[in-house]
């Protein structure tokens, strides 16, 4: 699809994406920078419309998905409403040294929990911990990607299991 192509199908839907926006948003700005995120995300990905398929939905769906992930962004954030002269306490005493001690405590009680879920499960389980993304990690133990997500899910129901059995002691 051309700039040209692309101004025009988006221009044509310009009064029903904005009514869209403003049924999701409730507000007039949060609608119009909706609008704006949208066309730019649209226009950004433009080449993988494909020709013959209903461009008001492409974009519609396109605002709806942008809409949803901001929603969950701002619903994570943590809003403080109080003067920053409130949180002085969290500024003092900054040269204390923290206890360690139950913190290695924790984590040799961790380990002894993943060295007892089994090696199948463990490794699988803290190469998703350290970051490493499904199919990476299934290219990597050659096993198929639906094992590698079985295995992960296996491994904290196990260590849910153990934990969740030592703290009814």
């Amino acid at each position: 699809m051309t700039n040209q192509e692309f101004t025009q199908e988006i221009g044509k839907l310009d009064n029903l994406l904005f009514s869209f926006a403003l049924r999701l948003t409730r507000s007039q700005q949060d609608a119009q920078d909706l609008m704006q995120e949208t066309a730019m995300r649209a226009y950004r990905h433009r080449e993988k419309f494909a020709i013959g398929t209903n461009f008001k939905s492409w974009v519609s769906t396109i605002m709806r998905n942008t809409y949803i992930n901001h929603y969950r962004k701002a619903k994570s954030r943590k809003h403080v409403n109080q003067p920053i002269e409130s949180f002085t306490f969290a500024l003092e005493n900054q040269n204390a040294v923290d206890n360690v001690g139950e913190h290695d405590m924790r984590m040799k009680e961790l380990r002894k929990v993943m060295n007892g879920i089994g090696e199948i499960y463990r490794i699988p389980f803290l190469m998703f911990y350290q970051g490493y993304e499904y199919q990476e990690i299934a290219d990597h133990l050659c096993i198929p990607i639906g094992t590698v997500k079985s295995r992960i899910f296996l491994a904290r129901q196990k260590m849910k299991a153990v934990i969740g059995s030592r703290t009814a002691d």
